[in-house]
């Protein structure tokens, strides 16, 4: 689950002065009673919809769901959404999966209409460029679900992968549509040992490489000691900016220390590159980069710690996170 981007961090006062007053604040997740949902503010562009609000979907049971199409939690849970919209929306049941980007590609319509085909999502997809209505709902999370009764009420918040029966049943419960479904939390997320790994300088924090981290072109190394877990190291010259890490040298690479069967990358590239990727000294299937989007570069059952080797080719390659599942 991501937290709340260090550049978009609200105070609390902030926060309290964006939220409609009765929308309840509290961090807990969980059914309650959380006052009146928000109305959609500030939104770039409607897809697959004409726009909506709130007070026009009063008497339909609604899913918020915030989430951004480079995040591997979001994604995750995907097939779930799709599936409860094929079910229920001939039932009273609308989806508005609220687009809230992280990086500066998530704002872009077209990235976003290519990710909405690529997994097949038919529900309603605003884009909340300026992130007006996260801060409406004072969310701190990807992905975020706040489900809304028939009334307009928040009656269960969820933050993150998981409890996917909770909110299923919650759903069919508001529609009268039938006994419970079973029990599903979906991928078990406790052996994961490695957090999301940040190359932009606002929050790049796990960079072992000897040299300090910093704008501009800097040639970077990789530690002569035996790097610890959940660090990575860059070799070649890059380019540091707020987000991203950009090869400015004709060859470069990364090297990872993690722990966890899969490993994920967010990176673009403005030709295609392919990634030599080696993990424990075993070649890995090549990875094409382009488009600025989330890639696999370790896909196993195998949730021990792993030494990866990135070798890039040629420049313009960039990263922006490393992410694992």
């Amino acid at each position: 689950m991501r937290a709340m981007s260090r550049r978009t961090a609200l105070s609390a006062a902030a926060a309290a002065a964006l939220v409609r007053p009765g929308l309840a604040r509290a961090a807990e997740e969980g059914m309650g009673h959380f006052g009146q949902a928000p109305e959609f503010a500030g939104i770039a562009n409607w897809l697959n919809s004409a726009p909506l609000t709130m007070d026009g979907l009063r008497g339909k049971v609604v899913l918020i769901d915030f989430w951004a199409y480079s995040c591997i939690n979001c994604l995750r849970t995907l097939p779930y959404t799709n599936r409860w919209y094929d079910t229920y929306k001939d039932k009273g049941f609308v989806i508005v999966g609220v687009h809230t980007p992280e990086f500066a590609f998530e704002q872009v319509t077209a990235n976003v209409q290519r990710a909405i085909s690529r997994f097949g999502i038919k529900y309603p997809v605003p884009q909340d460029n300026a992130m007006s209505t996260w801060q409406a709902y004072a969310n701190q999370y990807w992905p975020a679900e706040y489900l809304v009764n028939q009334q307009g009420e928040i009656v269960l918040k969820h933050f993150g992968e998981g409890k996917y029966d909770e909110m299923e049943n919650a759903i069919r419960g508001l529609l009268s549509a039938g006994p419970a479904v079973a029990k599903d939390n979906g991928v078990d997320l406790s052996r994961i040992g490695s957090p999301e790994m940040y190359f932009g300088l606002q929050r790049v924090e796990f960079l072992a490489s000897p040299q300090k981290p910093e704008e501009g072109n800097v040639a970077y190394t990789v530690p002569t000691s035996a790097m610890q877990i959940n660090q990575f190291a860059l070799q070649g010259t890059w380019t540091m900016s707020e987000q991203s890490a950009q090869l400015s040298s004709a060859t470069g690479g990364v090297v990872l220390a993690f722990k966890s069967g899969k490993c994920f990358m967010v990176a673009s590239s403005p030709t295609p590159v392919m990634l030599t990727v080696t993990v424990d000294g075993q070649t890995q299937p090549p990875v094409t980069v382009q488009e600025s989007r989330l890639y696999t570069l370790y896909d196993s059952a195998n949730y021990t710690t792993h030494i990866m080797t990135i070798a890039v080719s040629k420049p313009g390659f960039e990263a922006f996170t490393f992410t694992f599942g």
